[in-house]
């Protein structure tokens, strides 16, 4: 059983050893039930302290591959240990009835370009001619390059922000390994980081983005291996990067080389911030990841990776043991719509469209006493007494929001909901009153009060 396990181990750090184990536990080699070394006798063989070893241990257990049964000893589980529900389904689909839901985060579809004569402009489609063709389209490239917020040493294309999230994590991140994130931050990357058995770790942010103090204490206190962000419109607060708040994120950073920093662009050309990026500090340790869904579509299916050779090329390898490449039709399409004039003016009311609405429902919420942030993008953040109370209170009203539980990765000093403030066309009082009523019903009964915005959505 030790040489097995040691003949895997390449890496003798906590998170080597636990990345090996949970390898041996995944294609079966060490079965379910098997009885592993104790620690003392494990870290005598590997030559390294038993500290170690009980933190490898330690992130194994915690991601349900092994159990400690006390005295009797740790054990590969019986069976894969079930996990807690996946955060993206927490956040639920609306019960029948409900007349407008403004849980879902997307984009307003009427306020989308026009597909028409992009497509029209691609002709008659023969844009690949081998499966070995380069991943992007060369006309493509060309325009993502010019956009990209610092020079990238490479770039691919992929099926949309999480399926470039998913990727960037399936070649950097491995099992165990300590990741930090926005607290609250996106449910989906929440999950995917769940998935792969990482340790995350949470840093509030504020109007500018993650707090640089906290990250330093954070990275102080775990060996991070990737810091992952967004830096404009952040989901849910809407808060974007500074670039003060850059600077000092980047200068922490210094202290930490090992720290691969990815960054989500989710809201792309609706974003009314300008595309600050820790790239153009850090650029041979950020991978930046821009998508195109909630601007020019979201059937587009389609985002940018830009970064590292290293990090992008390893993606783009990966890709050629499945799908290969993304539609080079639909990445004509969509360099058609980046280098025209109408789509762009087309982007540009829709971002003045969108800021229109989260300040018109900002504002009628801030007048009820209201505790809430939109800074950018589509979404509003709202402090409520109760977030259960509140989400059934508006539910009975007809109105759908999305509760806040699921972004936090640890709790904040009191419940959200997330409100899809970019759906919301008219209307702004009565969605004001409703939401109001329902962020100061408790238990025991409703109020009024005001309260100021907090600095850290801690």
């Amino acid at each position: 059983m030790i040489e097995l396990i040691s003949d895997a181990i390449a890496d003798r750090s906590a998170r080597g050893i636990a990345a090996a184990v949970g390898r041996l536990v995944s294609t079966g080699e060490l079965a379910p039930g098997t009885r592993l070394p104790t620690v003392r006798d494990f870290a005598r063989e590997l030559g390294v302290s038993p500290t170690t070893v009980s933190e490898a241990w330690r992130s194994l257990s915690r991601a349900g591959a092994i159990r400690t049964r006390g005295r009797s000893g740790t054990f590969v589980t019986e069976a894969v240990a079930a996990r807690p529900g996946w955060r993206y389904s927490q956040l639920g689909s609306p019960a029948a009835g409900v007349e407008r839901d403004l849980s879902t985060g997307v984009p307003d579809h009427d306020l989308l370009p026009d597909l028409t004569d992009a497509l029209r402009r691609v002709g008659d489609g023969r844009l690949t001619t081998s499966y070995l063709d380069a991943p992007v389209l060369p006309r493509l490239e060309e325009v993502l390059r010019s956009r990209w917020p610092f020079p990238p040493a490479r770039i691919t294309v992929v099926d949309g922000a999480l399926d470039a999230l998913d990727r960037v994590i399936g070649v950097t991140v491995r099992f165990g390994d300590h990741v930090v994130v926005e607290n609250p931050a996106f449910p989906p990357l929440l999950d995917l980081l769940q998935a792969v058995g990482a340790t995350v770790t949470g840093v509030p942010v504020d109007d500018e983005g993650p707090l640089p103090d906290a990250l330093r204490e954070v990275l102080g206190e775990v060996p991070a291996v990737a810091l992952f962000l967004q830096p404009r419109a952040h989901n849910p607060t809407g808060a974007s990067l500074s670039s003060v708040r850059a600077l000092g994120l980047a200068a922490v950073l210094d202290d930490f080389p090992d720290v691969l920093v990815v960054e989500d662009d989710h809201a792309g050309d609706i974003a009314t911030a300008a595309p600050i990026s820790l790239g153009a500090h850090l650029p041979s340790r950020t991978v930046h990841v821009a998508s195109f869904s909630k601007s020019h579509g979201p059937d587009l299916r389609l985002a940018a990776i830009g970064g590292p050779a290293e990090v992008v090329a390893a993606v783009a390898d990966r890709r050629l043991l499945g799908p290969g490449w993304s539609s080079r039709l639909l990445q004509a399409v969509l360099a058609g719509l980046l280098t025209d004039p109408v789509a762009a003016a087309r982007v540009a009311a829709a971002r003045q469209a969108y800021g229109e609405r989260r300040r018109r429902l900002l504002a009628a919420l801030h007048h009820r006493g209201v505790r809430a942030s939109a800074a950018d993008g589509i979404n509003l953040w709202m402090a409520v007494d109760d977030q259960q109370i509140a989400m059934v209170a508006l539910a009975a009203r007809g109105i759908a929001v999305a509760p806040g539980e699921p972004f936090c990765v640890t709790p904040l000093a009191g419940d959200h909901v997330r409100v899809t403030a970019g759906l919301v066309a008219g209307g702004y009082d009565d969605l004001a009153d409703a939401l109001a009523a329902a962020a100061f019903l408790t238990s025991r009964g409703s109020g009024t009060r005001a309260a100021p915005h907090p600095r850290g959505w801690r």
